[in-house]
């Protein structure tokens, strides 16, 4: 079998994850964490809206990590995005882990909104 190096374009893609953390790139972020085209860090968590809102423009669409298990995310945070012209996609976070990685390396305009698991 062949297995070739995946490219990321510039991006920075999630490297691991686990109870309460997140690997992005090579830094750990515990607690909720944001991985953005031009940044990423720690993040308040699904009430944080301020820099989800920020990304329009950046983003075509924004993974929602709900944690261990998928759940749909308040419907106030999907209108809001998807008023600014972000599509929502929740899943469990490793899911948007995985998901954020493999379309990233397609070159497109993604972000992730991540709850750790437990």
């Amino acid at each position: 079998m062949r297995l070739n190096e995946v490219e990321f374009g510039g991006g920075t893609p999630i490297t691991g994850y686990g109870a309460g953390f997140f690997r992005i790139g090579e830094e750990v972020v515990h607690g909720p964490a944001l991985v953005l085209p031009e940044s990423y860090g720690a993040w308040n968590g699904i009430e944080d809206l301020a820099p989800l809102l920020a990304a329009a423009g950046q983003i075509d669409v924004l993974f929602v990590g709900m944690g261990s298990e998928i759940a749909h995310p308040p419907a106030a945070l999907r209108d809001a995005l998807e008023a600014k012209g972000i599509g929502v996609e929740p899943m469990s976070s490793p899911a948007a882990c995985r998901t954020y990685n493999v379309v990233l390396g397609e070159g497109r305009r993604i972000g992730a909104a991540l709850l750790p698991v437990d």
